[in-house]
């Protein structure tokens, strides 16, 4: 359960991020195209966020595993 709340939480904190700086940069242009560009950076930084926790994981278990060779090599 901690781990998918954590998954959850990570995606909402990318998408929260991809959205503020969609509509900053869209509002240079008008009202409509900070709308549109906020909706554009949530859903790109909702995907980063569900990608980079997936990798996150891997790297946290490729690290692990190499730790535990590391102490088989040495006995």
């Amino acid at each position: 359960m901690r781990k998918r709340i954590k998954r959850v939480l990570n995606r909402a904190e990318y998408a929260a991020a991809g959205a503020a700086v969609g509509g900053a940069l869209g509002g240079l242009v008008s009202r409509n195209a900070a709308s549109t560009a906020a909706g554009i950076g949530a859903l790109v930084g909702a995907t980063i966020g569900e990608k980079r926790g997936s990798v996150d994981a891997v790297v946290t278990r490729v690290a692990d595993a190499s730790e535990t060779e590391k102490l088989r090599l040495r006995k």
